[in-house]
């Protein structure tokens, strides 16, 4: 996207998790006044971005997802690479694709997944087919699994980064670009609408904004979905990229980080709750990460951690608009649900758009639901 104007303008923001903090570093690249606005502190300990493996996956998760969501993933998966360049400190970030594995007993599971991704493929060129990994291949390409398994399906081009660094780089680079960041400040957005000073208010609250999202006809649409993720310092494993282990039961994904820090996760659990993990759910995450690596025995275990990810009725994400009367305009963001990270370069696209021309190209073209007082938004923008 090329770079766009703010000057002159000034905005609300509020919420400073993954969404809020890329908003307001863009409006401030562009010139404009930026007020962000969170209940919480600069190290977004409470923002779901914050309890994530950051993977950047499109076509691993095509097999569970929406077509739209895919686009957005392809489309942001370059414009990754632009944000991380242009902050000053610096994001590990990592395009060696997706491994995916899987034990014997579970080669039927292992083929349906490859044919569904096959599928998905060839519906949608962008997307790089995935490649069969005999034991030889796999040997190659990870030799750390090897010795375990003996087949594998790689998944070139994908990628991830380091979501906690990134969280503190944004922050860094919000400080040095002035904008006004209000930190453990619990505001309303519609508050905030009343002061005349702002042209717009931006609502990136993700789980926070539950009431705003079920008011008027669209009683509870916006609801958290329950993630356990576990931080290993597994110095004896060497896994070079993201893996993910299909399983019945419990289908893990091993996200490897710098200074051999590994992000494992799956659990998916239709709560709000926020408390602590279930022995289950460690017991499962770590039996399943062992028998990728036996290394995994010797590893320390940094944290256990829980977040409820922002999730909509239908599990995909969508822009809100609103224009009252008496009142400054409102935009909401919400229902990034798990794939926050890979399609957020693209909600950041599509909402900067919105906000200079009223509607967005981007969003038509990739499939991102814009409604502008509850009446979907259908007509390319100027």
């Amino acid at each position: 996207m090329t770079s766009v104007s703010f000057s002159n303008s000034k905005y609300a923001i509020v919420g400073g998790g993954l969404m809020g903090r890329l908003l307001a570093l863009a409006l401030a690249k562009g010139g404009a006044q930026v007020d962000l606005f969170d209940k919480g502190g600069p190290d977004g300990a409470h923002a779901a971005a914050r309890i994530a493996a950051a993977m950047l996956a499109p076509l691993a998760e095509s097999a569970i997802t929406e077509d739209s969501v895919v686009r957005m993933g392809l489309y942001s998966l370059p414009r990754w690479k632009q944000l991380i360049s242009e902050l000053s400190n610096s994001v590990y970030f990592q395009q060696d694709g997706t491994l995916i594995l899987w034990h014997r007993q579970d080669a039927s599971d292992a083929d349906r997944f490859a044919a569904h991704l096959e599928k998905n493929c060839r519906s949608n060129s962008e997307l790089s087919a995935p490649q069969k990994l005999s034991a030889e291949a796999l040997r190659e390409l990870e030799p750390g699994v090897a010795d375990r398994f003996n087949q594998g399906l790689y998944l070139p081009n994908e990628g991830q980064l380091d979501n906690r660094q990134l969280l503190n780089a944004l922050e860094s680079e919000l400080k040095l670009l002035k904008v006004n960041c209000h930190w453990h400040t619990e505001v309303d957005p519609q508050e905030l609408r009343t002061q005349s000073c702002y042209q717009t208010v931006i609502d990136c609250r993700g789980t926070g904004a539950k009431e705003s999202w079920s008011a008027g006809d669209k009683p509870n649409t916006l609801r958290g979905v329950r993630g356990e993720v576990i931080r290993l310092y597994a110095p004896e494993v060497k896994l070079r990229r993201p893996t993910r282990l299909i399983h019945p039961r419990y289908p893990i994904y091993i996200a490897p980080k710098e200074n051999d820090v590994y992000v494992v996760g799956a659990t998916e659990i239709e709560s709000d709750d926020l408390s602590d993990m279930s022995v289950r759910s460690a017991m499962e995450l770590l039996s399943a990460v062992y028998t990728v690596h036996s290394g995994f025995a010797e590893a320390r275990i940094l944290e256990m951690a829980t977040q409820c990810r922002p999730t909509l009725k239908n599990n995909l994400p969508e822009i809100r608009s609103s224009k009252d009367k008496g009142l400054v305009d409102l935009i909401m963001i919400n229902g990034l649900y798990r794939h926050g990270f890979m399609i957020s370069p693209a909600v950041l696209d599509c909402t900067l758009e919105l906000l200079e021309f009223g509607g967005s190209n981007t969003a038509l073209e990739l499939g991102l639901s814009v409604t502008h007082n509850n009446i979907q938004v259908e007509t390319v923008c100027a």
